[in-house]
């Protein structure tokens, strides 16, 4: 059996979470051949592999979505009315009306030269169009080329070689479930979608607070993203997600029910039940630790702030951050400074590390994240036995404490995100508090021994497998 799995800004350029994922799926199913089809933001970012590939991954394809842009010469065309058609529908028609193996066509036909497409009259017209439709309030010259550059990487990706498999798996919709979905539909084989936070949403929110885009322009991108969702949801024929509620939020955003299985994240508790003894240098401190990437979703400041704070109230506190700070080396900077800035002492960044190696020495661990889906991170800790606190996001209130039928207790703390001062009082409360807390950390433990086992989450995707990979035909 061939899987091509298709993963956008994660693997095998980027750590984390997601990818972490991904890699124990390929290591734990020898007996099936993998491809990687990764969409990446550009190739002086991710080039270089994070993870090492497994002997069952028989290739890494990879599509830079920022080489592809609107620029050099162009020359007028005029499209059949066929073609015409195609776009039309492509771009403001009944998403039952787009025929992607004719949408193939047209942008194969193009492939060297799709601009001309999109500074044609045609595309002019039918921009015009959907302008009228519902963004008139806008200027059209910024509509058009707003239109234009949102459509060519999307473009560009249709005019892609579709790889050969027996099962397209993509790990989000956005880019990759539209991948996923264009080569489910043309070779007529069986799309798997997993959803570990909510694409659609987490675009929405970065959409909104962003501050290149104003008024119409932001409803058009996240119109354009849900375009995506939809699609994708449409084409799967099983949608995996990690918890009740991102079912819900599926459910809303168009996926139809019955498609969706509901699949933990997993770990194998045996695999942190022989820690190191901890060293007689960290019994000094109340140890914290935090795992995690250092980029802004992850809100490192608020730590650090909360952090300053505590060290005033627990003065033999220390904070160690263990994760990659290359991905977004303008915000590590930034956070290095705060510290600096705000003379705070025993804080350590060590960047990726093996955590294995760390965990034993920590009392206590932080999430704060402003976004998450349900953190192997967490789960990885609470395996540990060492409580933690996170922000209110994603899973995380269920995994520190409990969902219903789950009468085990608490294994941590939540706190509102972006709460200097509740995340302070909590963090202080644990370091006086440290037996009541190391109690919580053995909860944590049962939990996951319970209810987030690997094996269950290993077993069920095998079984998807072998359904999609038997299926003698494949049917929407």
């Amino acid at each position: 059996m061939r899987v091509c799995l298709i993963c956008e800004g994660s693997y095998p350029y980027v750590s984390g979470g997601v990818s972490s994922w991904i890699q124990m799926l390929i290591e734990n199913y020898s007996d099936i051949e993998f491809i990687i089809w990764s969409i990446a933001t550009n190739k002086e970012e991710m080039s270089d592999y994070k993870y090492n590939l497994p002997s069952n991954v028989k290739k890494v394809k990879t599509f830079y979505i920022s080489e592809h842009r609107i620029e050099g010469h162009y020359r007028k065309i005029k499209l059949d009315s066929n073609d015409k058609e195609v776009l039309r529908n492509l771009l403001i028609g009944d998403l039952n009306s787009i025929e992607w193996k004719e949408c193939l066509c047209l942008m194969k036909k193009y492939q060297k030269k799709l601009v001309n497409i999109l500074m044609s009259k045609d595309f002019f017209n039918i921009s015009l169009e959907l302008y009228r439709m519902g963004y008139s309030k806008t200027s059209f010259n910024e509509f058009l080329w707003s239109l234009r550059g949102m459509y060519f990487p999307f473009m560009k990706i249709l005019s892609e070689d579709m790889i050969e498999a027996d099962i397209y798996h993509a790990v989000s919709t956005g880019y990759a479930g539209m991948l996923g979905s264009i080569a489910s539909n043309v070779k007529n084989k069986p799309l798997l979608l997993s959803e570990h936070g909510i694409y659609t949403r987490e675009r929405e929110e970065d959409i909104i607070r962003s501050n290149w885009l104003r008024g119409s322009f932001k409803e058009l991108w996240i119109n354009f993203f849900k375009k995506m969702s939809l699609i994708t949801y449409n084409q799967a024929n099983i949608v995996t997600t990690l918890f009740v509620v991102n079912k819900t939020l599926q459910i809303e955003l168009g996926c139809p029910e019955e498609k969706i299985l509901i699949i933990p994240n997993g770990v194998d508790i045996n695999d942190f039940s022989d820690l190191n003894p901890r060293s007689e240098e960290s019994k000094k401190y109340f140890n914290i630790g935090a795992i995690l990437r250092i980029v802004p979703i992850k809100d490192v400041k608020t730590m650090l702030l909360a952090f300053a704070n505590v060290k005033k109230l627990v003065p033999n506190a220390k904070l160690n951050i263990l994760g990659n700070y290359d991905e977004n080396p303008e915000y590590y900077n930034e956070c290095v400074q705060l510290v600096n800035m705000l003379l705070i002492e025993d804080v350590v960044f060590y960047g990726q590390a093996n955590i294995k190696e760390y965990l034993n020495e920590f009392d206590l661990l932080l999430l704060t994240s402003i976004s998450e889906g349900q953190p192997l991170s967490v789960l990885e800790g609470m395996a540990s036995g060492i409580p933690y606190i996170c922000t209110n996001v994603g899973d995380c209130k269920s995994l520190l404490e409990g969902n219903c039928g789950d009468n085990l207790g608490l294994s941590g703390f939540i706190v509102p995100i972006m709460d200097t001062q509740a995340l302070t009082k909590q963090i202080v409360y644990c370091a006086k508090n440290k037996e009541k807390i190391s109690k919580m950390g053995m909860v944590g433990k049962a939990r996951v021994s319970k209810y987030y086992k690997k094996s269950y989450f290993l077993e069920k995707f095998k079984e998807i497998y072998e359904e999609l990979g038997e299926s003698k035909a494949w049917q929407a």
